[in-house]
């Protein structure tokens, strides 16, 4: 199995190449502000060949450079309806006072082709298998992406959004939700193996046994005690 990730644009958002190994087929996941040439750096580092983007949300840290990266390699991206409108409106996905700043520098849009994901959803890209989960509270489109374990290779869980290493995101931006982040975390979390690689939005990775151990929100919901107030993060 090959990652390989790296944090792009102001916001320092992650975007990762998933392949079986160098040299195949690979899925390109949030390819968000300024993420093109970094896409294209390991493109050719790694020999790859991508047939998809997927995104686990709408806003424009993640989806900046979707229409370039899906334009180069002529692959579709894939995205949940709810918050489809947020690639070519990211002003109104983000409130005015944050999305007016980025208006002037931005080409917004949506590639030729769009698909659009569901709960539950099973994507095979690429020799690989991605569940999806619907996972709203930081945007109403919000998905998790997660890949089973394969020989020596844990369960990968791409988070978006939703958990961070030691916090989640953020719920005050429009279409955020806090009891939907506390019933998304219950349901799509809580339920991972422990041994689970989460692979965040934001910051470095983590396990679900570290973050249930750790992490205030995992701990309070998995407690049934609601949420504490630690920060949160994210755009």
């Amino acid at each position: 199995m090959l990652i390989a990730g790296f944090p792009a644009g102001a916001w320092g958002t992650n975007c990762y190449l998933v392949a079986p190994a160098a040299g195949e087929e690979c899925v390109i996941i949030d390819p968000g502000h300024q993420a093109a040439d970094g896409v294209a750096e390991a493109v050719a580092k790694h020999r790859l060949k991508p047939v998809a983007v997927v995104l686990t949300h709408g806003h424009i840290d993640h989806v900046a450079s979707v229409v370039p990266v899906c334009g180069a390699h002529d692959v579709p991206a894939w995205i949940h309806p709810a918050d489809r409108f947020m690639m070519s409106d990211p002003e109104k996905a983000l409130g005015r006072s944050i999305g007016a700043q980025l208006m002037g520098e931005l080409t917004v849009g949506e590639p030729s082709d769009v698909q659009e994901l569901s709960d539950g959803a099973r994507l095979s890209l690429a020799g690989l298998e991605l569940t999806v989960a619907h996972a709203p509270g930081h945007t109403k489109g919000s998905v998790t992406f997660r890949m089973p374990e394969a020989a020596d290779v844990p369960s990968v869980f791409f988070s978006g959004d939703l958990l961070f290493a030691g916090s989640i995101g953020r719920t005050d931006l429009p279409g955020g939700d806090h009891d939907e982040m506390l019933d998304s975390l219950a349901r799509v979390c809580l339920p991972l193996d422990d041994s689970t690689v989460v692979l965040s939005g934001h910051g470095p990775q983590t396990t679900i046994g570290h973050e249930r151990a750790t992490n205030p929100y995992l701990r309070q919901v998995a407690a049934g005690l609601g949420s504490p107030g630690a920060p949160r993060r994210g755009m």
